[in-house]
């Protein structure tokens, strides 16, 4: 490593699909560490043994229920000036994956932290999505639940920088109507699905078409790429489910017509009297 490696914490990022996109510092990091700490430790040593690399550090589990636990050990491993190495099942770890409370804890803690950096999906279907890439956001997954996911997309129908989201493959008909409703059916999207893998795809297009293309859902990881909204062109549907977000916030309703219409520019009243009819 360029680095030392004596009480440090690594987050290393793994491939997204193909094992040849493995960073190569990641094998001497592997090879190298005191302690491994990996989202699933079946799919770490699946993916150790198709590199070719011996692994002869200590593997434990870190994931989303057991990581505030899990931290202090790794913490302290690393003030003993042990090597921790951080992995998640594909990508960086802390980006929709384990690793935030237990960067957290270490910088509290005065442990170095560092990345070694490789494969995103985020970034890797932002530079194939054909979508404005220069401003962005990213959204991680949507929430699971149909009224809680339709008010977090509601909240973003302003937004005007390109969003990324990840989905769940059994979801994305159902999140792409949500997104149809919340964005207008004219909002360009691209689904990215198995990127870099055997079948790799991207379906790009109006929302609106997507939703009922993809109805069925899609097989494999996914990826949902969406334009951000044009500068005085926000579909109304758009404005008024930020209004009704603002609402079920707690924020009556001419109060969050409002903020809404300062956001946008279009009338209050109009806006008010739209989520009246809703």
């Amino acid at each position: 490593m360029n680095i030392p490696t004596e009480g440090l914490v690594l987050l290393a990022a793994t491939p997204i699909g193909d094992t040849d996109d493995a960073p190569p510092r990641l094998r001497e990091a592997l090879e190298s560490a005191d302690l491994i700490a990996a989202e699933d430790t079946r799919r770490f040593l699946n993916l150790a043994g198709r590199m070719g690399v011996p692994i002869s550090a200590r593997v434990v589990s870190l994931y989303e229920h057991n990581e505030a636990e899990r931290a202090a050990e790794l913490v302290a491993a690393a003030r003993e000036g042990r090597f921790v190495v951080v992995v998640s099942d594909a990508g960086m770890p802390t980006v929709s994956d384990p690793g935030f409370r237990l960067v957290r804890a270490a910088i509290d803690a005065g442990v170095r932290v560092s990345a070694l950096p490789g494969p995103s999906a985020a970034l890797t279907a932002l530079a194939v999505s054909g979508i404005a890439s220069d401003r962005f956001c990213f959204e991680g997954f949507v929430p699971r639940k149909a009224g809680e996911r339709r008010r977090a997309l509601g909240a973003l129908a302003g937004e005007r920088r390109t969003m990324i989201f990840f989905e769940s493959p059994r979801r994305v008909g159902e999140t792409l109507v949500d997104m149809a409703a919340a964005f207008g059916a004219d909002r360009q999207v691209a689904v990215c699905r198995e990127l870099t893998k055997t079948h790799e795809e991207v379906r790009r297009g109006p929302v609106g078409d997507l939703a009922h293309e993809l109805a069925d859902g899609v097989l494999g990881e996914v990826t949902i790429v969406v334009a951000g909204a044009e500068e005085g062109a926000v579909d109304s549907a758009a404005l008024v489910a930020r209004v009704r977000t603002l609402v079920d916030k707690g924020m009556r309703l001419k109060d969050a017509a409002g903020v809404v219409s300062e956001e946008s520019g279009v009338s209050r009243r109009e806006l008010y009297e739209a989520a009246l009819e809703r």
